[in-house]
């Protein structure tokens, strides 16, 4: 005869300790707690209150920073200029991993010519005097070599005149194009123009921010603000305030060789975080790894008074 094997039965959910627990009653009184501590702290510290950065305090607080800044926007030498993806197509500019480039994967999607859009649309777009309308004539006559040289030579003259207006040289129509851009961004008309896409809500600040952080006026800033990446900026708010202090583990590798000289850091950290992510995500599936907490036994420490009481329990049966 063939022996039957039963199912073993479910068990009596009788047979397991219960508690008492009234958790909307401890809900109110979480949400009541947190409330007051918001508020009465929100009170107390208020918040961080710095007055923005624009196009138009820069151009008023650091002209010639402003200056030089856009003369290297002009001649396509600038940092958004030479960024490669997703602003613009220039060769080598991508960050890979390895051979692989997520950089150009993406694309261009994002198209910035920063000559046409931070500097010669905006002077055509304003109502300009004789000498600016010529000076953007000539630039536009002029062969692509010929204005690299003009803004080359006007880059190294700023730089040797230590915020002076430079002596004279074979500039070109540069140092009127940069003058009259500089006008416009000190009357607060450059933002709007850089701002403005074609669409009734001009909410992109793309154009605005790439501009400024070519710039080292924002990077002053930033760091008289402890915002910079060698301050551990990601977990910083403006002056003393606490910021997202949970992405210190993100901050920390930029602290560190040899993702600190790297020129690929933002990709190489990248794909260190997305592979202890998909480590945290497997820790159940990992031999060893997921058996840590009963080697441990910190459970035991965590619940140490239910255990207790079962232990009295035992002991009262007995």
């Amino acid at each position: 005869m063939k022996r039957r094997h039963r199912r073993p039965s479910a068990p009596d959910p009788a047979a397991f300790p219960t508690r008492t627990y009234d958790l909307l009653k401890e809900f109110t009184i979480a949400s009541a707690v947190v409330a007051l501590l918001t508020v009465g702290l929100a009170a107390v510290f208020s918040s961080p209150d710095v007055k923005p950065v624009t196009l138009a305090s820069w151009a008023r607080a650091d002209g010639t920073d402003f200056t030089a800044t856009a003369v290297t926007e002009l001649g396509g030498t600038s940092t958004t200029a030479t960024y490669g993806p997703p602003y613009n197509h220039t060769p080598d500019a991508a960050q890979k991993i390895g051979p692989v480039s997520l950089q150009n994967a993406a694309g261009v999607r994002i198209r910035v010519d920063t000559a046409n859009d931070f500097v010669l649309r905006p002077l055509r777009q304003a109502p300009e005097p004789p000498a600016v309308t010529a000076a953007l004539t000539t630039w536009t006559a002029a062969a692509p070599a010929r204005q690299r040289a003009w803004t080359s030579a006007y880059s190294d003259a700023l730089a040797k005149a230590n915020g002076a207006a430079p002596a004279r040289g074979d500039f070109g129509p540069v140092p009127v194009l940069v003058a009259r851009l500089r006008e416009l961004a000190r009357a607060g008309a450059l933002d709007g123009q850089l701002q403005a896409q074609g669409t009734f809500y001009q909410t992109d600040y793309t154009r605005p921010l790439l501009f400024l952080s070519d710039g080292s006026h924002l990077e002053s800033l930033a760091r008289a603000q402890h915002l910079k990446g060698d301050q551990w900026g990601m977990m910083n708010e403006t002056g003393n305030y606490p910021g997202q202090a949970w992405l210190w583990l993100y901050t920390f590798w930029y602290q560190i060789e040899p993702f600190k000289s790297s020129g690929n850091a933002d990709a190489l950290i990248w794909a260190v975080m997305a592979l202890l992510s998909l480590g945290l995500m497997l820790v159940p599936f990992i031999p060893g790894v997921r058996s840590l907490p009963r080697w441990t036994r910190v459970h035991r420490l965590i619940w140490r008074t239910y255990y207790r009481e079962q232990a009295v329990e035992r002991g009262r049966r007995a």
